[in-house]
């Protein structure tokens, strides 16, 4: 009988939708501000520091496929 291994399994963060993360609703982390930050200056986007966690992660998404450094690496 096969045992399911929750801790190797498991999907990682960056493959879960973030609209049912349970600590979505909670502010953006420190590192998700700092890399978002760079990337709004990158793609004239202005920057929401009061942005969740979950939307956050959505918008450095989005502007990873508009970041003109990210295209070119």
């Amino acid at each position: 009988m096969t045992q399911s291994q929750p801790k190797v399994d498991a999907p990682s963060n960056a493959e879960k939708d973030p609209d049912t993360w349970t600590t979505g609703d909670e502010p953006m982390t420190g590192a998700q501000a700092s890399y978002l930050q760079t990337l709004c200056e990158e793609t004239d986007t202005p920057f929401d520091d009061k942005l969740s966690k979950a939307d956050a992660s959505k918008l450095i998404d989005e502007l990873q496929g508009k970041s003109k450094r990210l295209k070119n690496a």
